[in-house]
């Protein structure tokens, strides 16, 4: 089953095109990575998705509905969670706050127990349950970027959008998230863009390679990491 598609995705910036006719498909239960260059149109491409960024061309079927026109509340409610490169938190606010203001959010359920185990549940799967009365401002960088993913997790999507979720983690860090995303398959779809390769060729079933805002290449980590057009364009950029 196709969860999410897009066709003739264009967004234009005062004559600027910042993603260009991207069509694109994404099975449910998959692990997608999108890379490429610095300014090859990954945010604004995801932005797009989410409802972040208005479309400028194109429709975005997600679960065989058109939610081109749709803001992003609405994309939530129908089952998509989301983490952007700068974080979205409640600075003032405790960790299991931040993570039970999400879970209501998606269900506006109003009972505790079911608030608190959904809460319990997604601090676990992120190893934040230690700092769970801490106030989210207070965390390091790297774990208010945890604590975001809970967020997402709390409201149990169909779709998890993830925008270089491990910038700023520590290589500890970086480790338990693969482990965390390989425990999320077949739970949930991931979309991730991210620019630390070892974490894509560690997670992802599918590759999809961006480049001045049109999709240069796709297939599975092996054959991303052998095409030459790639290797040109970003692998031979990074450290791979």
């Amino acid at each position: 089953m196709i969860l999410l598609s897009t066709s003739g995705l264009t967004k234009q910036y005062s004559g600027l095109t910042a993603v260009n006719d991207v069509n694109f498909s994404l099975p449910q239960g998959q692990i997608r990575a999108i890379i490429g260059p610095n300014g090859a149109g990954k945010s604004t491409f995801v932005g797009m998705l989410s409802g972040k960024i208005p479309s400028t061309n194109g429709t975005v079927i997600f679960k065989d509905k058109d939610i081109t026109s749709l803001p992003a509340h609405k994309r939530i409610a129908l089952g998509m969670a989301y983490t952007f490169q700068i974080t979205s938190i409640f600075s003032s606010l405790s960790v299991h706050e931040n993570v039970a203001l999400a879970a209501r959010r998606i269900s506006n359920s109003t009972d505790s127990k079911t608030v608190a185990q959904r809460v319990a549940d997604a601090l676990d799967r992120v190893n934040l349950t230690d700092r769970y009365e801490q106030i989210a401002g207070d965390l390091s960088y790297g774990h208010q970027r945890l604590l975001e993913i809970a967020m997402g997790l709390a409201q149990s999507p169909s779709l998890f959008i993830l925008d270089e979720p491990t910038q700023g983690l520590s290589a500890e860090e970086i480790e338990s998230f693969i482990k965390l995303l390989k425990n999320l398959a077949g739970d949930t779809t991931i979309l991730l863009i991210e620019h630390n390769m070892d974490v894509v060729m560690a997670t992802a079933d599918l590759i999809t390679v961006l480049n001045f805002g049109e999709v240069l290449a796709e297939g599975s980590p092996a054959e991303i990491r052998a095409n030459i057009d790639v290797q040109a364009a970003y692998l031979g950029t990074v450290n791979a």
